[in-house]
């Protein structure tokens, strides 16, 4: 059983005790990092100056593109021959981020699962299809041993395939899936179309991706689970970093394993509670690769309240990744935000594209989403008042004139693993 009930529910004074000496023994590994010496002595501050927590904010940032610049091992805590495991990330806009684990680290990361999963009542009766991909991406592995810390019986089933995807499912009796949101709905596309209705499952395990609360609605509905929103990033292990518990309001950050900050992603200060910004996390339990201050990237903020299951701050659903936000004429516009309109659109299914361009010194958006052939008849009147009607619901939630282009059912691309909904074309031109 992974439910860590004292360490789970820490009373402030104890959790801080705890934050604080983990966070000293941080500070003095990565000093065997060169770019943390090397920052250090810039900023002429030394472990010994970390008294309190607060004083993290003498400590300096750490970026992706520092990751990047120290490609492949130069963030490497201990000697190669203790690193058990290596994974990467994409590198589809650079060199990729290279993360290391010791054996204490993979043992870590997999409580950390378990203790998510735990969270939200799976347990080893239950049977588990992990459908994202296993190569060096953290996720397969990840969500795979914590599964097996539990006791579930796991189905490797990797990505692809949808078909026999979902014939596992049947013939298995799985009760609990994990994947991207994207690749969930096209999960379902295809059980319509084979007629099957999935009555043994009852847990989805989402993430990877922003995704609406209109998309969790969507595929509660069609797959017959309750949708978990679940949040990792790499260099912070993986997924298992935060993670809805049942009342799903906001995801359940281990403050006994990173320490959090909400700050101002132009000057770097830090955030109160309750005020939106951008995460900064150091992971306090990691041996191969402990990290200070790594900026995320990701948009949200820590809820002032508590929650009813009795675990610490919540970390709101993110917005999305400051790296994904688009400014268009001014506006910031986040892709989640584009999607959340169009699921609730009944005519128009939920696939869509979004691309940009720069037309005449002007950003121009174009969406093209998918026609619902259950609500269309053919007639190109009701073409036309459909499209109105998109771009009259798009342009009152992101106040901005969208071109909305109507395409077939099953036109658009489907996703394995994290979507690629947008195609910024500015900078082509």
């Amino acid at each position: 059983m992974f439910w860590d009930k004292k360490m789970e529910t820490l009373k402030s004074k104890d959790l801080e005790s705890l934050q604080l000496k983990r966070l000293k023994t941080t500070v003095h590994a990565v000093q065997d990092i060169g770019f943390y010496r090397d920052q250090f002595a810039k900023a002429e501050i030394s472990p010994a100056d970390i008294k309190t927590l607060d004083d993290v904010e003498k400590l300096p940032f750490t970026r992706k593109q520092d990751l990047r610049d120290g490609y492949p091992f130069g963030f490497f805590a201990v000697p190669l021959k203790q690193i058990v495991r290596i994974h990467t990330t994409s590198g589809t806009t650079g060199k990729p981020t290279v993360v290391g684990y010791t054996r204490k680290d993979l043992d870590t990361w997999a409580n950390l699962i378990a203790r998510n999963m735990t969270m939200i009542g799976v347990t080893e009766d239950d049977i588990f299809q992990n459908m994202v991909n296993y190569g060096m991406f953290t996720g397969g592995l990840g969500f795979h041993y914590g599964a097996e810390k539990i006791g579930m019986t796991v189905i490797p089933s990797a990505t692809g395939n949808t078909r026999r995807q979902i014939e596992m499912i049947r013939d298995f009796g799985v009760t609990t899936i994990h994947c991207t949101p994207s690749y969930a709905m096209h999960l379902s596309e295809v059980a319509e179309e084979m007629h099957e209705d999935l009555p043994t499952l009852k847990t989805g395990i989402f993430g990877a991706e922003p995704w609406s609360d209109t998309m969790r609605h969507t595929l509660e509905e069609r797959l017959g689970v309750t949708a978990y929103d679940s949040y990792g990033m790499s260099e912070l292990f993986g997924p298992g970093v935060a993670f809805e518990c049942p009342e799903r309001n906001g995801l359940h950050i281990w403050h006994d394993s990173y320490f959090v900050e909400i700050i101002n992603p132009k000057t770097g200060e830090r955030l109160s509670d309750g005020e939106r910004g951008e995460l900064v996390v150091t992971p306090l339990v990691k041996e191969a690769m402990p990290l200070i201050r790594y900026r995320t990237g990701d948009v949200t903020m820590l809820m002032e309240d508590g929650c009813l299951c009795g675990r610490g701050k919540k970390l709101a659903r993110l917005t999305g990744r400051s790296d994904d936000m688009l400014i268009i004429r001014g506006i910031n516009v986040f892709p989640s935000q584009i999607e959340h309109v169009l699921l609730r659109i009944p005519e128009v299914g939920n696939q869509f594209m979004v691309y940009i361009d720069r037309i005449n010194h002007l950003d121009e958006m174009t969406v093209e989403v998918e026609i619902n052939r259950s609500h269309f008849s053919g007639e190109l009147a009701d073409l036309a008042k459909i499209q109105k009607k998109v771009v009259k619901e798009l342009h009152d939630t992101l106040e901005l004139r969208t071109t909305v282009k109507l395409v077939e059912p099953g036109s658009l691309p489907r996703f394995e693993g994290k979507a690629k909904r947008v195609i910024d074309r500015r900078s082509d031109m």
